[in-house]
């Protein structure tokens, strides 16, 4: 039996782990993935030195089983394991366990540093094409590509697209290291991503003004130097929380806010029952928490390092970053500058400004309906995915498997990573990812396959390089 999975993130490097751990010889685990960044995803293979992770050393070990084995392997003292360590560490440590789990593997474990672009069926399993034109027979596929590539902004113009000062993907390219010291910056995002973009710009010496615009204007939260004691949820949460109830929810958490120690500990307690309270909760409250309550949800879940948080207060204090609740309308390359419109949030007026550079920081991106990523127009156009109406990521079940266009589950086809926040929303973070990668692994390794393997229709390519 062959297992395929795409994207060499934190996702797919995990569920290959598992796998690794747990499968018998005869199943052959294929890990595909972008060669620049195999086994580190984007978040750990293009971040810079200055790029610290959001959570704390002790509570980040690959696997469900040992959350402390990142402290660990580290041989970090016990205050050390309360820190914020560069992203790039863990990356490294991602790369050493995966590596780690194929030299004990009694399955066959291999990598293939290609970019996936088109999967389709092929009998009873499926045909994996790659970009340098190959392609291989696969029994089951999980496509655990991380979050989508980042699309356009809306209202940039079609000159201004393809100019240097609009910044789509900050990391690409080492885009931010070709921006002026004194340019005046526009970012659009106020979130975890902006604060990778400002701490890059300070590092280098960024001396121009800087703007972060988001429709509410709303911060990441820090973390406190210290872990936040933790708290029980009272039985009148747990009970608003059993019956999906949303409004009974805020309300209950807005009270409970004033009187417990740190807010932290609330956001915490809640976490546990997000995916459950999520799955109950009918599309039409899924929407009005995605319009109203999102960004104070995310601003609070989704926290700064504290030293990070640290530098953006003394950038704002200084005057040099203004935080700006409004909307970017339309944005043109005119007379050597880049000229925007934007609708401050309560306001009716729309101002026309001027900035130096324009950088996109939203964030991440799940909005498989409209993406232009290869592998996931493929998947759309051929019917295998459905997206989700709300924009979420894709259509699934509880076993993680694609639901197709026309409603019916594509057996062997399954999805792990945030393209599931359809349907468990809070599955973006490491405790979470390590869990679900547990559970699909032991579902693939639990499937009886007593048809002809698809793999034996076609063999690997000769690429593939063994662990």
């Amino acid at each position: 039996m062959r297992i395929t999975i795409v994207g060499a993130g934190f996702s797919g490097s995990v569920l290959a782990i598992e796998l690794a751990r747990n499968a018998a010889s005869g199943v052959d685990v294929c890990l595909a993935g972008v060669a620049g960044n195999y086994a580190r995803g984007v978040a750990y293979g293009d971040a810079r030195p200055e790029h610290l992770l959001n959570v704390r050393a002790r509570q980040l070990g690959a696997t469900a089983d040992y959350p402390a084995d990142f402290a660990d392997w580290l041989s970090l003292t016990e205050k050390a394991r309360d820190r914020f360590l560069p992203r790039l560490v863990y990356g490294e440590y991602l790369h050493a366990r995966l590596h780690a789990a194929a030299e004990i593997s009694q399955a066959s474990l291999s990598r293939v540093k290609q970019e996936v672009i088109a999967i389709e069926r092929a009998g009873n399993g499926f045909r994996v094409h790659l970009a340098d034109g190959g392609a291989f027979a696969s029994d089951q596929v999980v496509l655990a590509v991380g979050a989508l590539p980042p699309q356009a902004l809306t209202g940039v113009g079609p000159r201004l697209a393809v100019h240097p000062s609009y910044i789509g993907w900050p990391w690409q390219d080492r885009a931010l290291e070709n921006v002026d010291a004194n340019a005046r910056l526009l970012i659009v995002g106020t979130g975890l991503t902006m604060a990778d973009v400002v701490t890059t710009l300070r590092r280098r010496g960024h001396r121009g003004p800087i703007t972060a615009l988001s429709r509410h204007g709303l911060l990441s939260r820090a973390h406190g130097d210290e872990p936040a004691p933790p708290v029980a949820l009272p039985p009148t949460v747990l009970q608003a929380l059993h019956q999906h109830d949303l409004r009974e929810v805020v309300r209950a958490l807005r009270t409970l806010s004033a009187i417990v120690p740190d807010w932290r500990s609330l956001v915490d307690a809640v976490r546990p029952h997000a995916q459950a309270f999520w799955r109950g909760l009918p599309m039409a409250e899924r929407a009005r928490f995605l319009r109203h309550l999102r960004p104070h949800w995310e601003a609070a879940r989704h926290r700064l390092a504290p030293s990070v948080a640290v530098d953006i207060e003394a950038l704002r204090a200084t005057g040099q970053l203004r935080i700006r609740a409004g909307r970017l309308l339309r944005a043109r390359r005119i007379d050597g500058a880049v000229n925007v419109s934007i609708r401050d949030r309560g306001s009716s007026e729309i101002r026309n400004e001027t900035c130096d550079v324009l950088i996109r920081a939203t964030g991440l991106d799940t909005d498989f309906e409209h993406t232009p990523d290869p592998l996931m127009a493929n998947l759309r156009e051929s019917g295998l995915l459905a997206p989700d109406p709300l924009g979420l990521g894709v259509i699934t079940n509880d076993r993680f498997e694609a639901i197709a266009r026309d409603g019916r589950p594509v057996r062997g086809l399954h999805v792990l990573g945030p393209l599931l926040r359809a349907q468990l929303w809070e599955i973006t973070a490491v405790p979470e990812l390590r869990v679900a990668a547990r559970a699909l692994a032991r579902q693939l390794l639990s499937s009886g396959w007593l048809a002809t393997p698809a793999a034996a229709a076609i063999a690997m390519p000769s690429r593939r390089v063994s662990f």
